[in-house]
């Protein structure tokens, strides 16, 4: 799909092409599909809720997971 809008133009869809593509690297070995569209959405919703917002660490959280994140955040702040 292509972009909908001129390069360098802030509305650029560029995070979103990353995003999809770190989904599908992560969650879908190489050369698979799922079975069903009721499968596709009950896999991605497991990936986001547990493994990619739990355990997956983040280069813009300083390598810490959201959660982690999130529980530093509580006992940092007064």
């Amino acid at each position: 799909m292509p972009s909908f809008s001129r390069p360098g133009n802030l509305y650029d869809n560029a995070q979103a092409e990353a995003g999809w593509s770190t989904l599908k690297t992560e969650l879908l070995p190489p050369g698979s599909v799922f079975a069903s569209l009721e499968e596709a959405r009950l896999e991605v919703a497991y990936y986001l809720d547990t493994y990619f917002n739990l355990d997956r660490r983040h280069s813009a959280l300083g390598y810490r997971s959201p959660h982690q994140f999130e529980q530093d955040l509580k006992f940092t702040l007064p």
